[in-house]
């Protein structure tokens, strides 16, 4: 029988997740996601792996989104709740969104991609809730090759959840799925890459 691949346990991290390091790295992500991600007024919009709501409560600051948010950890969807009380958020992991088919016109998921154990049933479950024509951004690290080699390899000795990938490797994933891939977008570490189902 195959052991289960370890994560990081953010439980205890979810208090103090804005205002540490992790916190503090993510802000590139969101900024890059903000600009990327058009929402029109009552763009329906759900983030997966949304954490403490930071990047919700941002791409929500202005105009009328019907926003919504899931995480895997308990504790990431109480914070979420305080930081965002408008938004709607559940526990629930990437590969089980617990809303009808065709739900939504925006998926983002901000730095939690490379956690998702189930990289495909992400993309399956990420094609049931898009409405056709509907966009997924997921931001991930932008590792040069070595680095990037150096880090999967590790965790997979470990048998921790982690694999970071290129924004082509990514959108391959994704093809068989119904989706194609429509642009990229680069600050340093961060990456975003754009994905619409067809």
């Amino acid at each position: 029988m195959r052991k289960k691949l370890k994560d990081f346990d953010f439980s205890k991290r979810a208090a103090s997740y804005d205002e540490g390091y992790e916190g503090k790295m993510s802000r590139r992500f969101y900024d890059l996601l903000q600009h990327e991600a058009k929402l029109d007024d009552g763009t329906r919009l759900l983030d997966v792996g949304c954490g403490t709501g930071a990047l919700i409560k941002r791409l929500c600051a202005s105009g009328n989104t019907d926003a919504h948010g899931i995480d895997a950890d308990a504790n990431m969807i109480d914070a979420a709740i305080r930081q965002y009380p408008a938004g709607s958020f559940q526990q629930a992991p990437g590969e089980k969104i617990p809303y009808p088919d065709e739900s939504f016109d925006v998926l983002t998921a901000c730095m939690a991609y490379h956690h998702f154990s189930d990289k495909a049933g992400f993309a399956r479950e990420a094609a049931r809730v898009l409405k056709p024509g509907g966009c997924l951004y997921i931001a991930d690290a932008n590792f040069p090759f070595l680095i990037r080699k150096t880090i999967n390899n590790v965790a997979r000795l470990l048998r921790v959840v982690g694999e970071f990938l290129t924004a082509q490797e990514i959108a391959d994933r994704f093809s068989g799925y119904g989706f194609r891939l429509v642009g990229t977008a680069y600050n340093g570490y961060a990456q975003v890459i754009k994905l619409v189902r067809e």
